[in-house]
C-alpha cells in the first residue's frame, strides 16, 4: 500500500507541475480539460482490460456490507485513525502558506516552495516506509513517526514560523507511511471479500476530515486572531493520533483478527 500511494503521491506532484508548464507555454485551459479527459478514457480501458483476482467468501462469515463494517470496532479504529492522520496532514497543505506569509527570514526561499517539499518529502518517505516495513514492525513504526508529527507541530507552535518554516515541511516524511499503513491494516481486519465496505467505510472518515479539519482550523485562528491558534489544534489531533498509535503498539490489539483472517484466506485458497 506505501508503494501504491507513493506513485500516487509522484503523480500529485507532477501533474500540477506540468498543468503550469502547459498554461506557461500559451495552451489553453480547455486543452488541459481534454488531455484530462483523454487519460480518463485510457483508465476506463486499463480498467475493462485488467482480469481481477476472485474472492470466495469464507464459510461462516457474518462480515459482509457497510452496514457490518460500521459495526466493526476494528474498522472504525483505524477509521479514527485515519480521521486524526487527514486533520493533520490538511493543517499543513491547507494552512501553512498562510501561516508563513510575510516570512522574511534566512530560510525565505525554503517558505515559498514549504508545500512542494513536503509533499517530495512524503512522496519519496512512502517508498521508504514500504521498505522499511518489510524489516520493521508497522505498530512501533507508527508509533513512532506519529510522535516526530508531534514533535514538529509543538516545534512549530512553541517556537514560531522560525521553527515553522523547517518543521512542517520536514513533517511530511514522518507523515508519510502513517496513512497507506493505517487504511491497510484496517482493511485487512475484514475478511477479504468485504475488503471493499471497510475500505469504503475508511475513505468515509478520511473524506469527512478532508473538509471539517481545514474550517475548524481556520475557525479557530479567526476567532482568536491568528491561524497559529489554528495550529494548536491540528498538535490536538496529533497528540491524539499519537496516542492512539502508541496504545495500538503497546497492546496490539488487533493481532489476533489478523491472524485469525489470514488463516482463514489461506484455508480458503488451499
Amino acid at each position: 500500500m506505501n508503494t501504491a500511494e507513493g506513485f500516487f503521491a509522484v503523480g500529485a506532484i507532477i501533474g500540477p507541475s506540468i498543468l503550469a508548464r502547459l498554461l506557461a507555454a500559451g495552451l489553453s485551459w480547455t486543452w488541459l480539460y481534454v488531455i484530462a479527459g483523454t487519460l480518463c478514457v485510457a483508465l476506463i480501458g486499463l480498467a475493462l482490460l485488467v482480469k481481477y483476482p476472485e474472492t470466495t467468501r469464507a464459510s461462516g462469515s457474518s462480515f459482509g456490507g457497510t452496514g457490518r463494517a460500521m459495526k466493526s470496532p476494528y474498522v472504525l479504529a483505524f477509521s479514527a485513525g485515519a480521521f486524526l492522520y487527514v486533520g493533520v496532514e490538511a493543517a499543513v497543505y491547507v494552512w501553512m502558506p498562510t501561516l508563513l506569509a510575510g516570512y522574511t527570514g534566512s530560510a525565505a526561499a525554503l517558505a515559498t516552495y514549504s508545500i512542494s517539499i513536503f509533499f517530495l518529502l512524503r512522496a519519496t518517505g512512502r517508498f521508504l516506509g514500504a521498505w522499511m516495513l518489510t524489516r520493521v514492525q508497522w505498530q512501533p513504526v507508527l508509533a513512532l513517526f506519529s510522535g516526530c508529527i508531534l514533535l514538529c507541530f509543538i516545534g512549530s507552535v512553541a517556537g514560531g514560523v522560525n521553527w515553522a518554516v523547517y518543521l512542517l515541511p520536514l513533517s511530511g516524511l514522518f507523515m508519510s507511511v502513517i496513512y497507506p499503513t493505517i487504511n491497510s491494516k484496517g482493511i485487512s481486519c475484514a475478511p477479504k471479500s468485504a475488503h471493499g465496505a471497510a475500505a469504503g467505510v475508511i475513505l468515509f472518515f478520511t473524506c469527512m476530515s478532508a473538509v471539517l479539519a481545514p474550517l475548524a482550523i481556520g475557525a479557530v485562528g479567526d476567532a482568536f486572531g491568528a491561524i497559529v491558534y489554528g495550529f494548536w489544534l491540528a498538535s490536538g489531533l496529533s497528540a491524539l493520533l499519537f496516542a492512539g498509535l502508541l496504545i495500538n503498539w503497546l497492546l496490539n490489539p488487533t493481532r489476533a483478527v489478523l491472524e485469525r483472517l489470514d488463516a482463514s484466506e489461506y484455508r480458503v485458497r488451499a
